[in-house]
C-alpha cells in the first residue's frame, strides 16, 4: 500500500472513529457528551420523566433539557427521575434508558449500526459495585469496550496536567451530588476524600433560607437558577418568583447576592474541611508541589462566588478555576480515547 493510501485510510478511520467514540460525564446534575475531535456534542440536565400508567413497566416520556422543564408539575401518571446520584447509578433500569436515549441523540445513523466505544467518568469513590452497575448499563445501552477513569483525572486531562509525571496534582472537583478532594501523580491516586454535600446541597440550602427569612417558597428549579444566577451577577442583587408560606399567593422579593453566597456558606466550609482532610493524608513531597502548582477547581460547584478567593485565603496556594469547569471532566474522558497510557494507569472496564 502506497504511502497516499495508507494516510488516507488512517483518516478515515479517524474520522469514523472520532463519529462513534465518546467522552462521557454522567453527573448528577448534567450530563455531558464529547467527541474526540467535535468537542461537547451534548451537555443536558441528567432527569428524566417516566409514565407509570395502569402498572406497567416504566417507558421514557421526557429526558434533559425537556425533562427539566417538567419537573414540578408533570402531567398525571408521569413522574420525574434521577436515574444517577452522587454521580453513581442507583436505577439500573432508568439509567439504561437514559443513557440510550441521549446515545441515540448524538450518535445518529452510526448509531444504530456500531457499538460505541467510550470512556466514562467516575467519582474516586465510587465502590465496585457502583463500577459494576456502569459497566453493565453501558454494555446494555449498546456501548462497547466503555472504560471507567475517575472524574479528576480526566479534568486534569481536559486541563493540561500530566497524571503520568511524577508532580503530584490536586484537582477539587464540586459536581451535583458529592463534592471530591484527590491527588495523584505517577499513574496512581495519592490521597482522596470526598463528602457528600456539593451542588443540591447548596440549592437546598438556598430554597430553606428564603422560607425561614423571606417566607417566600420557591420551587427547586427556580432555587437552582437563583444559585447558578448568583455566581455571575454584577449587579447587587437579584428577583425572586415564589409563593408567599402564609397566604400561597405569588410573591416578589428582591435578594442581595451577598446574601445568597451567605446562605450558602456551611456547605462551602464543609467542602474546604474535605480539602484540609487530603492535604493531611499527603506526604511533605506531595504537601510541596500543591503548594507551588495550587489546585484546580472544576465542576459547577466551584463557580460559586467567592469559593476560590475562600481556599485561597485558608490555605495560602494558589487556587486555579478550569477554563470550562462544567464540561472539561467530559473533555478529558474524550480524550483520553487517545492516550492509551492513561487509560492503562487510571482505567477500569
Amino acid at each position: 500500500m502506497s504511502r497516499y493510501h495508507h494516510d488516507r485510510r488512517r483518516k478515515i478511520l479517524m474520522a469514523f472513529f472520532s463519529r462513534v467514540a465518546t467522552g462521557i460525564d454522567l453527573g448528577t446534575a448534567n450530563t455531558v457528551i464529547c467527541r474526540p475531535r467535535g468537542g461537547v456534542v451534548l451537555n443536558e440536565p441528567s432527569v428524566m420523566v417516566i409514565s407509570k400508567d395502569n402498572g406497567r413497566r416504566p417507558h421514557l416520556v421526557a429526558c434533559g433539557k425537556q425533562a427539566r422543564a417538567l419537573v414540578g408539575h408533570t402531567p398525571q401518571g408521569s413522574v420525574t427521575a434521577r436515574p444517577i446520584q452522587d454521580g453513581v447509578i442507583i436505577d439500573l433500569e432508568l439509567a439504561k434508558m437514559f443513557i440510550t436515549a441521549l446515545m441515540g441523540r448524538v450518535s445518529q445513523q452510526s448509531w444504530r449500526r456500531f457499538r460505541a466505544r467510550a470512556v466514562i467518568g467516575v467519582p474516586v469513590g465510587a465502590t465496585s459495585l457502583e463500577r459494576r452497575a456502569l459497566l453493565e448499563v453501558a454494555d446494555e445501552a449498546r456501548i462497547s469496550r466503555a472504560v471507567l477513569i475517575p472524574e479528576p483525572v480526566a479534568a486534569a486531562v481536559a486541563c493540561g496536567l500530566d497524571p503520568l509525571g511524577p508532580t503530584t496534582h490536586m484537582v477539587v472537583d464540586i459536581g451535583g451530588g458529592t463534592a471530591e478532594v484527590t491527588a495523584f501523580c505517577y499513574g496512581g491516586i495519592v490521597a482522596n476524600r470526598s463528602c457528600r454535600v456539593a451542588g443540591d446541597e447548596m440549592t437546598l440550602a438556598l430554597y430553606q433560607h428564603l422560607r425561614q427569612e423571606h417566607h417566600i417558597i420557591v420551587g427547586e428549579v427556580t432555587a437552582e437558577d437563583l444559585k447558578i444566577k448568583a455566581a455571575s451577577e454584577e449587579g447587587p442583587s437579584l428577583v425572586v418568583e415564589g409563593r408567599d408560606a402564609g397566604s400561597g399567593r405569588p410573591r416578589l422579593i428582591t435578594v442581595a447576592v451577598e446574601e445568597i453566597v451567605q446562605a450558602t456558606a456551611p456547605i462551602t466550609a464543609e467542602i474546604v474541611q474535605t480539602l484540609a482532610g487530603c492535604l493531611d493524608d499527603l506526604g511533605a513531597q506531595g504537601v510541596k508541589d500543591v503548594m507551588s502548582e495550587g489546585v484546580y477547581l472544576v465542576g459547577g460547584g466551584s463557580l460559586m462566588r467567592g469559593f476560590d478567593k475562600l481556599v485561597e485565603k485558608t490555605f495560602g496556594f494558589p487556587v486555579k478555576l478550569a477554563e470550562r469547569p462544567l464540561t472539561c471532566v467530559a473533555e478529558g474522558t474524550a480524550m483520553c480515547l487517545t492516550l492509551p497510557a492513561v487509560l492503562k494507569a487510571y482505567g477500569t472496564s
